[in-house]
């Protein structure tokens, strides 16, 4: 059976760090950006995801990503540049439309912003064994309630698109006109709507009966197949992202208290 993840295994690098390493990335790429207050750190997190991205070779998976929050930032750049409550300057002037340096600036922190919570968490999610990443939460003392929750939210969008697939391919045989004008395309996505719901409702229902069937509820301590062990390599990368933080944060109050 086809596995329903957007993880894809490159025997790289980053597929044998261990899962903590790529959630502190995340929390170092997020935080230290908001610590400092400078723009310059998210362009360089930025980079740094791009770079373990295609060093992963999975780069035209993220594609994808760039096309969704290129509407995002567009949108911001529109609304933004035109109704920001702090427009002065008029940097540009499409006919009757105005655009203002400042709507314009703050877009452009938006957009970073866009880029580095996508691109960090697409390090991890596209590089990471999703039960690997359940197990790593399970061992430390999480519930394996909650990993069946973060499992869920990982598998659900590629879920989704294989199961719109195959009853898209399933109603083109039956001779249902999917391709051609925007009209048509939106006609064919309707009578999607409700399978794809049901379709959805009952895996939940028997991935549910086959974890009670293997005792998901039980109270006795849980087991694992392979011994997670972390190395040394991981532990440096851990000891690096805390002391950035770290460091990150003490310069933050020392400036603040200047």
């Amino acid at each position: 059976m086809k596995s329903i993840t957007l993880y894809e295994y490159k025997n790289s690098f980053l597929n044998h760090i261990d899962p903590f390493c790529k959630l502190l990335y995340i929390l170092a790429a997020l935080s230290i950006p908001l610590i400092l207050g400078v723009s310059v750190t998210k362009l360089i997190f930025i980079a740094i995801s791009i770079f373990l991205i295609i060093s992963n070779k999975v780069f035209k998976k993220v594609i994808p990503l760039f096309t969704f929050s290129a509407i995002i930032i567009l949108t911001a750049i529109i609304i933004q540049g035109l109704f920001y409550s702090n427009n002065k300057h008029i940097i540009l002037q499409l006919g009757p439309l105005k655009f203002y340096k400042e709507g314009l600036l703050f877009a452009y922190h938006i957009a970073l912003n866009v880029l580095n919570i996508l691109l960090s968490f697409a390090v991890l999610i596209f590089t990471t064994k999703p039960t690997d990443l359940i197990d790593s939460f399970v061992r430390v003392g999480f519930s394996p309630r909650f990993g069946y929750v973060l499992s869920s939210v990982f598998q659900i969008i590629p879920q989704m698109s294989e199961t719109m697939s195959t009853i898209s391919d399933a109603q083109k045989s039956r001779g249902m006109e999917s391709e051609g004008n925007l009209f048509t395309r939106i006609k064919a996505f309707f009578p999607l709507i409700s399978p794809v719901i049901t379709s959805s409702l009952i895996n939940t229902r028997e991935r549910a009966i086959a974890l009670e069937v293997r005792g998901f509820n039980s109270t006795t301590k849980k087991t694992f197949l392979n011994q997670q062990t972390r190395t040394r390599k991981d532990k440096i990368i851990n000891i690096i992202l805390l002391l950035l933080i770290i460091l990150s944060s003490i310069w933050r109050i020392i400036t603040c208290l200047k």
